[in-house]
């Protein structure tokens, strides 16, 4: 806050709220460093969001049209993490999320009530089984289980409990967060072929970070593998980076990229990296942060570049629920003009992959 008013508050003054590519630039370069360092990349990006969030009330529209003009129509597909574990959860899986995802319905409000009922549901069934209800950082279970298949096992059973079709309606994801795992317990070949045994055997669509962050080569023979089956994140590989995701497209390393606001700091380079992975036909993932608040903006990004994904947790706890109930409100404003990304964008990316 200091830097904020001390330093960045006299430089932007008086300038127009609707040249933010212009106010990001000049942010960037007051503080002068590759990582925001000096005047703090979460001031940056406050007075960023502040740029653009001003704009579109100057514009008298909501923040997804000021972004995405009259095309910004379509609701992304909910990735709801309702078993944490890892980092997220101590006790629980070696792997760090497993995802609902209620892509096979026709609208956003019908997908986010799915994954609703089954993650009460779940909570159904670990609590008739002696197990804890316990949630993570995201708001999920982090329940202690033997093995990283027990959690994949749950969230189908769950599905089913709920009265859904697994495969047909809802589908499953991961964040394996493999930077994080013991190389020498999981190293890549390994990894490689669990997932392609778990591919072949489970509805799972998307799989995020399956390879550490340093194995390029092994997120190359990733792709190579089930690349044209399964959509692979980077987050870690990537950190919102143009540098690092046209690295990637270059080497075939993945075919989608998980976008988050802070990870990279203002709203311009946030877009640049967006329309940077969906010019190569790779999938973008809106995404929230393992600490959050209840600060809605990734909703409207979602919505205002058409994304078609959307990571937030749990719908639980309200920080996670934030971003939820704002795409609900999204989607009644739009009305008729609203269209709901479904299952087409797994099949978008993987015919592009």
């Amino acid at each position: 806050i200091k830097n904020i008013e001390k330093h960045i508050k006299p430089a932007v003054l008086g300038l127009s709220a609707l040249e933010q590519e212009a106010l990001d630039n000049l942010l960037i370069e007051m503080d002068g460093t590759l990582n925001k360092s000096r005047l703090g990349a979460n001031a940056i990006l406050g007075v960023s969001m502040a740029v653009a969030r001003a704009a579109a009330q100057s514009e008298g529209n909501p923040l997804y049209a000021h972004i995405g003009g009259d095309e910004a129509v379509t609701l992304p597909v909910p990735m709801l993490n309702i078993i944490n574990g890892g980092a997220h959860a101590a006790g629980s899986t070696d792997f760090q999320e497993f995802m609902v995802v209620p892509a096979g319905f026709d609208t956003f409000r019908e997908a986010l009530r799915s994954g609703v009922e089954i993650y009460h549901a779940l909570a159904d069934i670990l609590q008739a089984r002696g197990l804890s209800t316990s949630v993570g950082d995201e708001g999920g279970f982090a329940p202690p289980l033997d093995d990283n298949r027990d959690a994949v096992a749950l969230v189908i059973e769950a599905i089913e409990r709920a009265g859904y079709s697994p495969g047909e309606q809802c589908f499953i994801a991961l964040d394996v967060a493999a930077s994080e795992l013991d190389k020498d317990e999981y190293p890549s070949d390994k990894l490689i072929g669990i997932y392609e045994d778990w591919v072949g055997n489970y509805p799972i669509v998307s799989i995020e970070d399956g390879i550490a962050e340093d194995e390029w080569g092994d997120w190359q023979a990733l792709s190579s593998a089930i690349g044209g089956s399964v959509q692979l994140v980077g987050d870690d590989l990537f950190t919102t980076n143009t540098e690092l995701i046209r690295k990637g497209i270059s080497m075939n390393a993945g075919n989608a990229v998980l976008i988050k606001l802070n990870q990279i700091g203002t709203v311009t380079e946030t877009l640049d990296a967006v329309r940077m992975t969906q010019e190569a036909s790779w999938g973008v993932v809106i995404s929230h942060r393992s600490g959050e608040t209840e600060d809605t903006t990734i909703a409207d990004l979602a919505v205002g570049t058409n994304a078609g994904q959307i990571k937030s947790g749990a719908p639980a706890r309200g920080e996670r629920t934030a971003k939820y109930n704002r795409l609900l409100r999204i989607e009644e404003e739009l009305g008729d003009r609203a269209r709901f990304a479904g299952r087409q964008v797994y099949q978008n990316v993987l015919g592009g992959s």
